[in-house]
């Protein structure tokens, strides 16, 4: 789901996209090639978060929640993105495969405890970001937590739903840095220093959610900074480059203008030099 911000910023997506494949960013954010493709893993995402955002939202307004509506926003949202853009199936998934695994990653998801003392949901936030020489950048950092909660003991918390094919490790929750995003965000517009709950919605045989707590602390605010720091000079420096592995390339939307790609000062616009960051958003 889009969310449009006037001033120029920063996001999870953008980051991590940067450091996932240089170029990658740089087709789709500076570019802004548009995407022919979408991977059913995305649209599945996309779909289950549209779901579960409807039942939180009914949930906030204390009003009776239908099972079947669920499902139904479920469906809608994936017929909707099927609408719009060719969905690719990894190995042998078919859509019935993967709508069925939604539907039962919903039913999952139903049956644990629903979450109390609703703040928000999905709400965009704008929010500084600091280098650990406490230092405000330029561009501040947007973020969009599926939910923000309020716990007994009065601490904020943020819940981020994922989907995954294998439960998380606890390394990866450490090093995880959409967690670190979100409690930086909440830190400097709130003053706490909230608590995140990553839920993974886990696409084995039998479908389960695992929760795990992500702590985060201020040196990790300044670190986000510090790499956040490093990848705008990056950019504006115009280092893109291809992080070619069958992870990314096996899905990517720009595969094609990437085989095309030619080094530095290359475009498919036609351009002789990259266009620079300041005039395109990096969210």
């Amino acid at each position: 789901m889009p969310h449009e911000i006037d001033r120029p910023h920063w996001s999870y997506s953008s980051i991590s996209q940067y450091l996932k494949c240089p170029l990658q960013f740089y087709l789709e954010r500076i570019l802004k090639l548009p995407k022919k493709t979408t991977s059913d893993t995305q649209v599945l995402g996309s779909s289950l978060h549209a779901a579960l955002a409807h039942y939180h939202r009914q949930l906030q307004a204390h009003e009776p929640i239908p099972e079947d509506q669920v499902r139904e926003v479920f469906l809608a949202t994936w017929e909707s993105h099927a609408r719009r853009t060719e969905i690719v199936h990894a190995g042998n998934r078919s859509i019935e495969d993967n709508l069925s695994m939604g539907l039962a990653l919903i039913e999952a998801y139903l049956e644990e405890l629903p979450p109390t003392d609703i703040l928000a949901i999905e709400q965009p936030l704008l929010a500084p970001i600091s280098n650990s020489r406490g230092e405000v950048l330029e561009r501040p950092l947007l973020v969009v937590p599926d939910l923000v909660t309020r716990l007994d003991d009065g601490t904020l918390k943020v819940s981020e739903v994922k989907t995954s094919s294998r439960a998380f490790s606890e390394s990866e929750v450490a090093i995880s840095l959409q967690p670190t995003c979100y409690a930086s965000a909440l830190h400097e517009l709130t003053g706490e220093e909230p608590t995140v709950e990553m839920i993974v919605l886990v696409k084995t045989k039998v479908p389960r959610v695992q929760r795990t707590e992500a702590i985060r602390t201020i040196p990790d605010f300044g670190r986000l900074g510090d790499l956040v720091e490093v990848v705008e000079r990056a950019v504006e420096a115009e280092i893109f480059y291809p992080q070619e592995s069958p992870l990314n390339c096996s899905s990517c939307p720009f595969f094609r203008e990437c085989r095309e790609w030619t080094g530095p000062g290359s475009s498919k616009s036609g351009e002789s030099r990259v266009p620079v960051i300041r005039e395109a958003c990096p969210c």
